[in-house]
């Protein structure tokens, strides 16, 4: 079954706001109060330290913030590029769950060369009015604010600019060192809350052990848990603490846990999201200072399987022959690895698991066929796929997966940058059955259309594709694909005696989280059933994630190209083998 389900975490935690309010607006111009806190290593750091700096930049941080952990490495590049000229940057941390050695950590993990403090009890947040991480104030030589926001507009909610970045920060340095004004003196700061310590005395019946961590593990801790791609874990009562303000706000905002249908139409077995219960628990709790709770009450640990998920496979196949280097930020596209598994003769699958080397920037993973002869991959047929917390295929009752001989594998990987330099060799592993114990082939099916155009500046380009089914078969799956300037996706269904039902209904396509959904019945689909898949794609310059919305495009596969394809999975009512 086609897995282009990234059931991952990882829409990054961010304030989705970008106006700049009046309370912001009134910070620049505004003396800062002199501080001396410890750096990460127990010295002690204060600002007469920096007295000969004309430029202090003082940045809130975070060690496991997904934005904080990408701008590690830009702030070194500002501090590199302008300490000569008398600007120094400070980080600061203010959050009660990072300790120093975590801190310290930070620092050498992405090579920080500015100084990193620890900031006990939030206090010189509070005398800034910090709220985020990161969030910038640069100072003057008379620690006047000159600028408050972002470093820049590259990374925003769960996405990064394909276009050049708009480096705020540094114009703010720049207009400062020429004597100019600041052009730009507010921008919204995009990040994680800060996480301060709460006065409030815990109270109520609502408990971590109790409500809370059944609430977690169902629906969190897959992939925020210890060496998974989510950027802080929620394995534990002490993991939440800190991020209870974030948490609740992905919650409102509906980025997490990830899932884009429409609840009016279709029911799928893999709905991730919290019922309306569960969110009000975790809401009361937090207003009641988050009650640890009895330990007897807290629920087993989920058991997270460390090997293989489907049987011992009977055949492994690495995706290339060396690692491929993971840059520590930025964007990387899709890559493609070709192999040849050794396949002389037609292949029955009957399991497949794709499984990454380095889980925490691997997004996910499509293992395609290319047949025999053939130049590029088949889209019907997707062999093997991954996304942290889903399962691999397994199939059973005389149905498989058919490849046949000599053809070879496509690996396509997705990677998210983590704030370090990685290195991956991902991999997939397959257990096959003879062809006499098969009696169905689960098929993939496509709604595509590759001769779109979509004009400059449109914000609302319709595309249209449609499958129209040949036998009798049933309807497992179903998987929207597009690319950044991806707005919606619907699959309607259009039957022989005329009714018509709509299968899916993606209002909000995210191009990070190109979910899969199955049904949790699967649908019978008559010979003649017509599917219509209906795309929307956004071109404008409203479209945060839009790499030129003055240019014309078409169908490709890099993602400043686009694609408008309704995937699907089949398996006939009558044997086909």
């Amino acid at each position: 079954m086609r897995l282009l389900v990234l059931t991952v975490l990882f829409a990054l935690l961010a304030n989705t706001g970008l106006t700049v309010s009046a309370e912001d607006r009134a910070l620049v111009g505004q003396s800062v109060p002199e501080f001396q806190l410890d750096n990460c290593y127990g010295k002690s750091i204060a600002w007469k330290d920096f007295e000969d700096k004309r430029l202090v930049a003082v940045v809130f941080l975070g060690t496991e913030c997904p934005l904080a952990k990408l701008y590690g490495p830009r702030l070194n590049d500002i501090q590199e590029r302008f300490s000569d000229k008398g600007v120094q940057v400070i980080g600061i941390n203010s959050n009660s769950q990072d300790s120093l050695t975590e801190i310290a950590a930070y620092v050498h993990r992405h090579h920080i060369s500015f100084p990193m403090l620890k900031d006990p009890g939030s206090r010189v947040a509070d005398q800034f009015r910090a709220e985020r991480t990161p969030e910038v104030f640069l100072l003057d030589s008379e620690r006047k604010i000159r600028y408050h926001g972002r470093i820049d507009d590259q990374y925003g909610v769960g996405y990064s600019r394909e276009r050049e970045a708009s480096p705020e920060l540094v114009n703010a340095i720049e207009d400062l060192l020429a004597g100019k004004p600041i052009a730009v003196p507010n921008t919204e700061a995009v990040g994680c809350h800060i996480g301060r310590l709460k006065t409030l005395e815990p109270h109520g019946d609502v408990t971590y052990t109790k409500h809370i961590a059944p609430i977690m593990n169902a629906h969190c801790v897959s992939c925020h848990r210890e060496g998974e791609i989510a950027p802080f874990t929620l394995s534990s009562y002490d993991d939440l603490i800190g991020w209870e303000e974030t948490i609740l706000e992905v919650l409102d905002d509906k980025r997490m846990p990830p899932w884009s249908a429409n609840p009016a139409h279709g029911s799928f077995s893999n709905d991730p999201s919290l019922s309306p219960e569960d969110r009000q628990l975790l809401e009361t709790w937090v207003d009641n200072g988050m009650p640890e709770g009895d330990a007897k009450d807290l629920p087993p640990t989920p058991n997270w399987t460390p090997g293989w998920q489907i049987p011992e496979p009977d055949q492994i196949v690495k995706m290339d022959k060396v690692p491929f280097d993971v840059p520590a930020e930025g964007i990387v596209d899709y890559q493609r690895f070709i192999v040849d598994p050794g396949w002389k003769e037609d292949k029955y699958i009957t399991a497949a698991e794709a499984r990454p080397d380095c889980r925490t920037v691997v997004h996910h993973i499509l293992v395609y066929v290319i047949p025999e002869g053939a130049t590029r991959q088949d889209l019907r047929q997707i062999v093997a796929g991954y996304a942290p917390g889903t399962p691999p295929i397994e199939l059973t009752d005389g149905i498989a997966i058919r490849v046949a001989a000599n053809s070879r594998l496509l690996f396509e990987m997705h990677y998210t940058p983590n704030g370090s330099a990685q290195k991956d060799l991902s991999y997939a592993g397959f257990c096959f059955t003879e062809k006499e114990n098969v009696r169905r082939v689960l098929t993939g099916q496509l709604a595509i259309n590759t001769r779109f155009k979509i004009p400059p500046g449109d914000a609302n380009h319709v595309v249209l594709a449609n499958y129209i089914s040949r036998q009798d078969e049933q309807l497992v799956s179903m998987t929207p694909h597009m690319h950044v300037r991806g707005k919606s996706f619907r699959y309607e269904a259009q039957f022989p005696d005329g009714r018509k039902q709509v299968l899916l209904d993606v209002p909000n396509y995210d191009f990070n989280w190109q979910l899969k959904y199955f049904l949790k019945e699967p649908l019978t689909l008559p010979a003649g059933t017509r599917i219509l898949c209906t795309a929307v794609f956004d071109n404008s310059e409203a479209n945060l994630t839009n790499p030129d919305p003055n240019k014309e495009v078409r169908w490709g596969d890099q993602s400043f190209e686009e694609m408008m394809i309704g995937f699907m999975d089949t398996i006939p009512l009558k044997n086909n083998l």
